[in-house]
């Protein structure tokens, strides 16, 4: 899929991927009032509004971006009608064409981390049949367990051409309690970076490897090391806009060849109704088309980082 990846950024012109990390705060009201009128104030009713909600929102930006990533957490906190609303997210995204980065940051060991790629990733055994669970292409994986934790999804990775984005260095403040310590005088950011680049090896596309890894927005002169470090391992860049990333502060996050990175904007493309310069210029009925203007102004702003 990096290759698919790859391809669609280029012929979109977009290295952007629209977090879809709903909250029922985000929802305007007329879909919260339809949703409830059918299903009541309930986990089914909260998962039909979050779940409408999406799909408006990728019915106005499918055709200018390559990816969207979807945050589990914010699917499970509605129980199994919210896991419903995330695998009908994924599906209709995959609909449109899109690529789905499922952000699930899982890490665990053996039987247990395989079963969490197979879940998201693969395909699962069920008596004669054989079940696909979930549609993601990449997912999010935690390396604090080692190898062992991840070399379970490169296998499944390998199988299926699907990949994953492992955490590197985190674009929240307190990141650095862990990140930023130094093992033999070098940040554990960078020792994760250089496994990230060991494993990608092994796992290469036509230009990047079916490895890539996140690197937040908020610290771009660490961006800038890492880059060298993973020249072609692709980077998922969050951190931008909500929490304070633009696009002159990103350059060194990507290659020469204007690859290599995908910049995440959530909150700032799905509640863009919400804020300024957005709020006074589209209703809440509007707000899929003020997240496609959130998606084109960001599409101009990220032109100074890759553009050569």
């Amino acid at each position: 899929m990096i290759n698919a990846l790859v391809k669609s950024i280029k012929k979109k012109d977009a290295p952007i991927v629209v977090g879809l990390d709903p909250m029922l705060s985000y929802v305007p009201d007329h879909i919260l009032e339809a949703a409830f009128k059918y299903y009541g104030e309930t986990l089914d009713g909260a998962a039909e509004a979050i779940w409408q909600y999406n799909k408006g929102i990728i019915d106005a930006v499918y055709d200018l971006i390559p990816a969207v990533k979807p945050q589990i957490a914010m699917y499970e906190q509605f129980g199994i009608p919210g896991l419903e609303a995330f695998k009908k997210t994924c599906d209709y995204a995959k609909e449109k064409g899109l690529v789905i980065i499922g952000d699930i940051k899982r890490g665990d060991i053996g039987s247990t981390s395989e079963a969490y790629a197979v879940g998201h990733l693969g395909k699962v055994q069920v008596g004669s049949q054989t079940l696909q669970p979930f549609t993601e292409d990449f997912v999010t994986v935690n390396p604090y367990l080692g190898s062992d934790g991840v070399k379970p999804f490169m296998k499944i990775c390998k199988e299926e051409k699907k990949g994953i984005f492992v955490l590197v260095k985190t674009s929240n403040p307190s990141s650095g309690e862990f990140q930023d310590q130094l093992v033999w005088q070098t940040p554990l950011y960078e020792i994760v970076a250089r496994k990230v680049a060991e494993w990608g090896e092994s796992l290469m596309g036509e230009s990047y490897s079916f490895v890539g890894a996140v690197v937040g927005a908020t610290y771009p002169e660490m961006g800038a090391a890492l880059r060298k470090i993973m020249p072609r391992n692709y980077i998922l860049v969050p951190g931008y806009g909500a929490q304070g990333g633009q696009g002159k502060d990103l350059k060194a996050f990507f290659n020469e060849d204007g690859l290599g990175a995908i910049v995440n904007s959530s909150r700032g493309i799905i509640c863009a109704y919400q804020k300024a310069p957005y709020k006074d210029k589209f209703a809440p009925e509007n707000y899929a088309d003020a997240s496609r203007q959130a998606v084109l102004d960001m599409k101009e702003d990220l032109k100074e980082a890759y553009v050569r």
